[in-house]
């Protein structure tokens, strides 16, 4: 059913206000801005920096054609990459000139046009772009936030059709309210990854792409399990936004262990294992007078993501379900991405040696649970990878 009322572009501006994760909002802008106009797929792109240039980054693609084609829960796969900032690309151009682009025909753009559409995707996905209208996403102050593209606008009756001028009303509205609600998510994101920043000054294991892998990996796995469970969608919605906003903070707690320690390139002596093992008591104990549920979770991981399923793990050597779904799943993405990431003391391990050594102790350090939702995913956990690269050195 398509909204087609300015009063329903508003109830969905207050529903997004309700999101703080950065990615699920982004998600969820995508899904609902096709919705209002009928759009059978779409992509969203953020601004980045690459080699001191500002580029747009795809963040998601949605395709309601192509989604039908996959089993039930399978999400699309979408190749990663980057488009300039110039006016050669239907969304490049967009962006520079930060104006709505609505194209009937992409396969005839007119030729005083300065863009130009590349035709890879549909020729790699067997899928046909006709209609698109991109539209720019800015900050209240007109800084670029990103891009949205909106593709194939149907009909009732399930025709491509041209995106009329009430659409792009009701979009115009959407994205301002929607870029308005993006921001002041960034902002939160901003700030809580200035509080990583003086872990990474402390610990050059913790980044902050690290850490936005850690958050991304376990929305998944939580949404997975949480499905499992038949947890309303509205619930599991809520609670992935929570864990991954949470997540982020997982180690914070490492700014109270001295340098000696925590900059050691070598083994640990038990002493200093004893001391190193406080940074989650630590981490809790910033949270220990909580003013959100973010905080109560925060407190939660980083007390427990260090737990393992069989007991062996620390600070308080919980085990199995006593330790919260939260820290259980924290520890396999935490985990997962220390092995398959370059640090200054090791190389990144290969793929399959880290799976190896997820399957090897599924049970004793990680959920089994867990651990086969995880393969489950795999596919996913590698697109969210690939999205989050460690900034060149």
């Amino acid at each position: 059913m398509r909204i087609k009322d300015y009063k329903s572009v508003i109830n969905l501006s207050n529903e997004l206000r309700q999101i703080n994760d950065v990615d699920i909002l982004l998600e969820r802008i995508l899904f609902e801005a096709r919705k209002v106009v009928g759009a059978d797929a779409g992509s969203i792109y953020v601004t980045t920096h690459e080699n001191q240039q500002e580029k747009l980054l795809i963040k998601y693609s949605q395709n309601d054609t192509l989604q039908k084609n996959l089993l039930p829960g399978e999400k699309l796969i979408f190749s990663v990459f980057t488009v300039d900032i110039n006016v050669r690309s239907i969304s490049g151009c967009c962006a520079y000139k930060k104006k709505i682009l609505n194209i009937a025909d992409v396969y005839n753009i007119p030729k005083e046009a300065p863009y130009a559409f590349s035709d890879s995707y549909d020729k790699k996905s067997g899928y046909k772009t006709e209609s698109v209208m991109a539209v720019p996403l800015t900050a209240p102050s007109g800084k670029l936030l990103g891009v949205m593209q909106l593709i194939n606008n149907k009909d009732d009756s399930g025709n491509i059709i041209t995106f009329s001028n009430d659409d792009k009303f009701l979009i115009e509205h959407f994205s301002s309210s929607a870029s308005e609600v993006l921001y002041r998510a960034y902002a939160t994101r901003s700030m809580i990854l200035r509080m990583i920043k003086m872990s990474e000054l402390r610990d050059p294991k913790e980044t902050g792409a690290h850490v936005k892998r850690v958050s991304a990996y376990t929305g998944e796995l939580y949404q997975k399990w949480a499905e499992r469970r038949d947890i309303p969608k509205a619930e599991i919605s809520k609670q992935k936004d929570l864990i991954k906003v949470a997540s982020l903070l997982h180690d914070v707690g490492k700014v109270a262990i001295s340098d000696t320690i925590l900059k050691k390139p070598a083994r640990f002596t038990e002493e200093e294992y004893l001391i190193m093992q406080k940074h989650t008591l630590h981490g809790a104990e910033l949270f220990s007078d909580p003013q959100s549920p973010e905080d109560i979770m925060a407190a939660e991981i980083s007390l427990t993501h260090h737990e393992n399923w069989d007991g062996t793990g620390y600070p308080n050597k919980i085990a199995g379900e006593d330790i919260p779904i939260s820290g259980r799943i924290v520890a396999l993405a935490d985990v997962f991405d220390a092995l398959s990431s370059k640090r200054v003391y090791k190389e990144a391990w290969e793929e399959k040696a880290v799976l190896k050594e997820i399957r090897a102790v599924s049970g004793t350090k990680f959920d089994p649970e867990l651990v086969d939702i995880f393969f489950e995913i795999l596919p996913d956990i590698n697109q969210l990878k690939s999205l989050y690269p460690e900034l060149p050195e």
